[in-house]
Order: structure tokens, then C-alpha cells, then sequence
């Protein structure tokens, strides 16, 4: 059976190296936010025996799948990468009518998917342990590493290519097999994906794929007993049900949760640059990204210029269908995205915000099929409102004025997240600053808060993370356990 079924428009899970459909008989509509009436494809809406077929076969596949070199193993992410990259149009296309991300940022996505497959295959062939000088003359001790067996992985909805990926190719390449269950939202991306795997060649069991509800498949993985690590990125309120499953039965749990990023201007500051790496980071991608710009932090002697030069920007965005060309922005990825965005909009009129521009959902004439928001920009804006202090994961921006960087530093500090964080600026001593005291996992200057190197640890502080490190040579202290070998 192939992955799809044309005639009904239907994606079946990947289980032991094959393409079969729930036990269920159910599946779910996967939609166009851009277009609600567009089914993208349908799903299989899974029960817990499926997941348990999953986790048999890659229990069962992780015996031998570990046992080859880490060369080998990186032939077959090598296979994967080109395949992926021979079908980059046909999964960003799906990847835009899935979410709504604009092509172009989705082609851009796959192919980061295809550099991380080709960085990981590498790592076969890199050092995982050392030589430690024993107390006995007469004895050898090193370490080596141990894969954990076999991977639980929760994706969400808005990097569906590149954060599977850059989660399945490090378990697989230290040599752990997966099950994935993606979102809903993206369940076909997700599917597309797995097929590049298939048609590589990958051993049967090695990487399977579970869709269905997280109430069901995820916390279904968190709590099964043959899961021997679990890898999530979502919601805060989420990831702790998941990582609590994990830790009632002692496997080994990653997190990747919220953000409330911000940026600082500082009155030196190149703000050009500044307005359009705000925008950028912000913006893009409807503001659904962890590491979005959310909070605009700017000294008084530059904030009406900066001010002005950021809302002449932000209302040349276009705002449509992501598969139409001159398209900036996108819709939010769904109904409940879109509900939740103009919640917090209107909390912020509450609150006695003042909004500069947008605040709207758009109807007309491309948009009104679809769950779009315009960008939306706040000032007047303290640290104890809630738009101030809660991740909207949406497109909208507040700004904060602040006579002092020691100020601004204080501010940025002012929420439970510490994902990322950014600042513009030509003074050193600021820049020193910045990076002594914010307490954010990724932290850049004179550039966006949303971007992510995949050779680069990549992972949060306080309420972001469960303080672990994702991507690079980092990834394999969560997918390994160190072994401290004796030899007499």
C-alpha cells in the first residue's frame, strides 16, 4: 500500500515499514486556513492499538537498527535528504495549503529539513566518548554512548518539516528508533515526510508514524511503557502533562514550550535594521513561532522614530493566500489560532493598551475564506498587562519605552519564559550586557529573535524548556545515555 489512497484523498499511518489505515476505520479532514472549504487530505484518527502496533515494531526494529555503524545508519538520512530534496516543491506546497505559511518561507523550511538530514548523516562518523586516565596502571577506561531505544516524538503545526526532522535524524543517526506523532494540522506534511523516509530504504520499524489526537497518541506515547524517551515541542500547558507521564515511569523527556521574546533598541541603533528585523521576526510566519518577536523594547530618545518607521512598514504588509505570489503574511493556522489572536487583542483595548494599527480579522476579497488577522501593533503597554506577559503566537506586537538598557534588561527579564531574545545596538558595553543578563536560551545581537542555527544548541530557559538542548553536537546528550567502560 502506498501512502495514499487517490481516490478518497486519504494518508494512512506508517507502521513496520508499512502504509495501513487505523483500526478505527476513521479518518479526520486536514483543511486550507487559507481556504476553509479546501480539504488538503484525510488522516487516520488512531487508538491506542495502532500506537501500541508502532511501538512493538520499533521495540522490536531498535535491536538490530543499533547494532549497525553510525556510517550505515547515516546512509540511509543521506538517501532521505535527497529525496526530500527532489520533492521540495510538492511538501512545501502541502506545507503552505496545510498551515498557511507562504511558499516561500515553506520551500525554505524543507530545505533546512535537507541540510539537518545531511548534518546529522555526519555525525555516524563523529567522536562519543574518551579516553579518562584510571587510578590502575594497568587498565583502560573510556566512555561510549547508548541510544535510549526507542523515541516518542510530539510535533507541532508550525515548522512541520524542520522540527520532525531535526528531532527523528538525531534519535535515528545514535541509533534509537521513532514514533512520530505529528499535528493534526500538518498530519499530511507529516506524511510526505515519512515517505522520503520509506523510500530510502529505512529498515521496517525504524521510523513510524502515528496520526490522531494528542489526548489519545501523545499522552498514549508519554505513558507507554516501551517508550524509552519522549522529545515534544508545543504548549507549556501541554508539554508538563507530558513530561509528568514521562517522569511517573522514569523515561527520559525533552520540552520545547513558549516564548515571549523581545527586542531591545537601544538609542544607538542602526534602526532600519532594527524596524525590518523586528518585522521579520515578529511577523513571518503569522507570529507563529516560538521564537518570535513579541515584546519591542525601545529607549525614549529613539522610540516616536523608531515608531514611525515601523507602522509605514507594517502596512505595506500583504496579507493572503501563501500560495499567491506577492504574498507577505499568511492566515493563522487554524480557527482556535485565530479565536485566541483576537482575544488577546481585545484584552489589550482592556487593558488600556493603545492600538496603533490593525487589531482585525480580515474578510475581504482574498481573505475572506480564510482565518486571517491583520498585523497588529500596541504601545502603551506595561509589564503587568496580559498581552505584555502571555505568548499570543500570533502576529501581533507591543511596544515598550524605556529610558536605560539596565531598564530594557529588566523588562525583557519581567516574564516566565526565557526562549530568545535580541538586541540593536552599537555599543559593547550594551552588547556585553545583553548577554550576561538575559536569562534566554538563544540570544542575538543585531538580528532577529527568531533565528535558529541547526548546528547550534537550540533550546530555552525558565518556563520554555525542560532546560535540555536541541540540534547540533547537543542533541546527543538527550538521545544517549554516557557508558563508562572499565578494561583490566
Amino acid at each position: 500500500m502506498s501512502s495514499f489512497d487517490r481516490i478518497n484523498n486519504t494518508y494512512f499511518n506508517y507502521i513496520n515499514g508499512e502504509w495501513i489505515a487505523s483500526e478505527s476505520n476513521k479518518t479526520e479532514a486536514s483543511t486550507n486556513p487559507a481556504k476553509m472549504d479546501e480539504v488538503v487530505g484525510y488522516f487516520q484518527k488512531s487508538t491506542q492499538g495502532d500506537l501500541n502496533k508502532a511501538v512493538s515494531s520499533a521495540k522490536q526494529a531498535q535491536q538490530q537498527w543499533k547494532k549497525l555503524t553510525g556510517n550505515v545508519r547515516g546512509d540511509f538520512l543521506l538517501k532521505t535528504a535527497s529525496i526530500l530534496e527532489s520533492r521540495v516543491d510538492e511538501v512545501a506546497e502541502t506545507m503552505t495549503k496545510e498551515m498557511g505559511k507562504t511558499f516561500p518561507e515553506a520551500k525554505g523550511e524543507t530545505l533546512r529539513g535537507v541540510a539537518i538530514l545531511r548534518y546529522y548523516a555526519g555525525e555516524g562518523l563523529r567522536s562519543v566518548g574518551d579516553v579518562i586516565p584510571s587510578t590502575d596502571s594497568e587498565a583502560l577506561m573510556f566512555t561510549t554512548r547508548a541510544p535510549l531505544g526507542v523515541v516518542g516524538v510530539i510535533t507541532p503545526w508550525n515548522f512541520p518539516v524542520a522540527i520532525p526532522i531535526w528531532k527523528m535524524a538525531p534519535a535515528l543517526i545514535y541509533g534509537n528508533t521513532v514514533v512520530i506523532k505529528p499535528a493534526s494540522e500538518t498530519a499530511v506534511t507529516c506524511a510526505k515526510i515519512i515517505d522520503c523516509f520509506a523510500s530510502a530504504g529505512m529498515p521496517a520499524g525504524t521510523v513510524n508514524m502515528v496520526t490522531g489526537s494528542g489526548s489519545v497518541i501523545g499522552q498514549g506515547l508519554a505513558e507507554h511503557p516501551d517508550v524509552n524517551g519522549i522529545t515534544f515541542t508545543g504548549s507549556n500547558t501541554v508539554g508538563k502533562k507530558i513530561g509528568q507521564a514521562a517522569l511517573a515511569r522514569g523515561a527520559k523527556y525533552q520540552l520545547e514550550m513558549g516564548g515571549k521574546n523581545p527586542v531591545i533598541v537601544a538609542e544607538d541603533a542602526d534602526l532600519d535594521l532594527a524596524v525590518e528585523a523586528t518585522i521579520s521576526g515578529g511577523l513571518r510566519s503569522t507570529g507563529q513561532k516560538c521564537t518570535a518577536t513579541s515584546r519591542v523594547i525601545i529607549q525614549s530618545k529613539v522610540y516616536e522614530v523608531f515608531k514611525e518607521k515601523l507602522l509605514a512598514k507594517v502596512k505595506e504588509i500583504t496579507v493572503g493566500d501563501g500560495m499567491q505570489e506577492g504574498i507577505w503574511m499568511g492566515p493563522c493556522a487554524n480557527k482556535n489560532q485565530l479565536d485566541t489572536v483576537l482575544s488577546y487583542i481585545e484584552k489589550g483595548k482592556l487593558e488600556g493598551a493603545a492600538l496603533l494599527y490593525g487589531g482585525n480579522r480580515l474578510q475581504d476579497g482574498n481573505t475572506g475564506s480564510g482565518y486571517f488577522a491583520e498585523p497588529t501593533v500596541f504601545e502603551n503597554v506595561n509589564t503587568n498587562m496580559v498581552i505584555a506577559q502571555e505568548e499570543i503566537f500570533g502576529p501581533v506586537l507591543v511596544l515598550m519605552k524605556v529610558e536605560s538598557i539596565e531598564e530594557a534588561l529588566s523588562l525583557a527579564n519581567d516574564v516566565e519564559y526565557g526562549l530568545s531574545a535580541s538586541i540593536f545596538t552599537t555599543n559593547i558595553s550594551n552588547m556585553l550586557s545583553f548577554i550576561n543578563e538575559m536569562d534566554a536560551g538563544l540570544v542575538r545581537i543585531n538580528a532577529e529573535s527568531a533565528g535558529v542555527e541547526l548546528q547550534a544548541p537550540f533550546g530555552g530557559m525558565k518556563q520554555s524548556s525542560s532546560h535540555s538542548r536541541e540540534q547540533g553536537r547537543a542533541a546527543i546528550e538527550f538521545y544517549t545515555s554516557i557508558k563508562t567502560v572499565f578494561v583490566k
